[in-house]
């Protein structure tokens, strides 16, 4: 342990010794100095004292402060690191977000699509109609051609009531009328079949005609059936069901 004589501890120690080795020297020193020397040396150990409290004061509150600001640095280091967190996981969520933006976009797209009308040829003719009423056509021509004859006749006279204005109206009754003869219901047929027939324009107008003819000779009518193919012929002479009831015409005389 050092001495708290600092650096005056050698000095003081000669004095002493000195003093003890030589006794009858010892009276050659007034009383006042020898006073004022150890006063001296007093207060300067003091000094030496008090300069070594506040050294170490000082150092402990450095001390206080390096460990105070590692504190603080290790909280900012955590708080960063949560920081960092937060963002991390901010920026997925503002990803996921982005995603499923972008699939509920896409999703009503498909729907607004589904639900905008439509260009269709049918028939050679261009009309606009509505995607449902598309589908519902489609799947009722699918059950004719399937051969199921009584489900067509139901689906394509539900089209009509539905959509009686519809541009498929007019194939749709010659293809009700075609489902109702292959019910053998004739008659039903026969006024499907007019309806197509009585727009001339229309590209199955002759074939509606044909097939009234035909629901005629059927029923055992032949004069109505003779009557039906004359009108064919006159109204569609270049057609092909014209020359198929110029044949069906001979065959019946």
């Amino acid at each position: 342990m050092p001495s708290v004589l600092g650096p005056w501890a050698p000095w003081l120690a000669a004095v002493l010794i000195a003093v003890a080795a030589c006794p009858s020297q010892a009276s050659l020193f007034a009383d006042d100095d020898a006073r004022k020397a150890i006063i001296e040396l007093r207060q300067r150990l003091a000094q030496t004292d008090q300069r070594a409290q506040a050294q170490s004061e000082d150092l402990q509150g450095l001390r206080k402060a390096l460990l105070d600001l590692n504190s603080q640095l290790d909280q900012l280091r955590a708080e960063l690191a949560a920081s960092r967190g937060a963002h991390e996981n901010l920026t997925r969520e503002l990803s996921e977000l982005q995603r499923k933006q972008r699939d509920l976009l896409n999703v009503t797209e498909e729907r607004v699509r589904r639900l905008e009308p439509v260009k269709v040829t049918i028939d050679g003719r261009e009309i606009t109609v509505e995607p449902q009423e598309r589908r519902a056509y489609d799947e009722a021509v699918a059950q004719l051609r399937s051969g199921d004859f009584t489900a067509a006749a139901q689906a394509l006279s539900g089209f009509l009531r539905r959509w009686p204005v519809s541009g498929y109206a007019e194939s749709a009754q010659f293809w009700l009328g075609n489902s109702l003869y292959g019910k053998r219901d004739y008659k039903e047929a026969i006024a499907a079949f007019r309806v197509t027939a009585a727009s001339t324009d229309h590209p199955r107008a002759p074939e509606a005609l044909l097939a009234i003819a035909n629901c005629q000779i059927e029923m055992k009518d032949g004069k109505a059936a003779r009557v039906t193919l004359g009108e064919l012929m006159k109204a569609h002479p270049n057609s092909e069901a014209a020359k198929a009831g110029k044949e069906r015409l001979a065959s019946l005389k």
